[in-house]
């Protein structure tokens, strides 16, 4: 029998929330609009400048994206166009009637074949190259540590602490392979992981890197 402590302990691990969804068709992907709400709901509560949360659609055999050939928010009485992205990112609006209105997100992917799901994921939103200095990168962590535990809810964050897995420090993923020579930084081809030290929080000692930043997610102790 599956242990759900040791469930709910895998999933924040990896940063990732997968939100219940069915299948109407073969072709398509629903999933009901009140799982993006409440995790919405907990971003829009926070005082986070840099700290998001993304939806995307993935193959759950390959973790490949999902390509989305079209998609809707459908309620009983009204139907609006789904907003994504050509990476399979769900871009959609905080709306309280459509939560109340108890709609739904149906989308069509590009392939067929795809067994669709869909992913949540701890990012960080306008955090570009320009942010490369010590002091940003520890408020981002700081930013990231506490998203991770408001989304848990409070009855692991405060009740059951010991389950939430150990944030290491920062991924910071580069358009190409880069060298950073600091010790706190581990940068594997296109890939950085960067331990954040106490001491950097008021330090806005500054990164040289010309290599366009893409994306960065909370580095989390597997």
């Amino acid at each position: 029998m599956n242990n759900p402590v040791r469930c709910v302990s895998y999933m924040m691990a990896v940063a990732v929330v997968l939100i219940a969804s069915f299948s109407v068709q073969a072709k398509e992907f629903v999933v009901s609009y009140d799982g993006f709400y409440d995790r919405l709901k907990v971003v829009n509560k926070g005082d986070f400048q840099f700290a998001q949360v993304n939806f995307y659609i993935t193959d759950i055999a390959t973790n490949d994206e999902c390509l989305i050939k079209n998609g809707r928010i459908i309620t009983e009485r009204e139907e609006f166009p789904l907003n994504y992205t050509e990476h399979a990112q769900l871009l959609l609006p905080y709306d309280k009637q459509l939560d109340t209105n108890k709609a739904v997100v149906v989308i069509e992917p590009e392939n067929e074949n795809h067994d669709c799901q869909l992913k949540l994921q701890i990012e960080a939103r306008e955090f570009n190259n320009s942010h490369l200095n010590k002091q940003q990168l520890y408020q981002l962590d700081q930013e990231f540590d506490e998203l991770l535990s408001d989304l848990s809810g409070f009855f692991i964050s405060k009740l059951m602490s010991f389950l939430l897995p150990e944030q290491k420090g920062l991924v910071l993923t580069f358009a190409s392979p880069v060298t950073i020579a600091d010790a706190a930084f581990d940068c594997q081809e296109s890939i950085c992981r960067v331990s954040i030290d106490e001491q950097w929080e008021n330090d806005k000692t500054a990164f040289a890197i010309s290599v366009p930043l893409i994306k960065v997610t909370p580095w989390i102790a597997k």
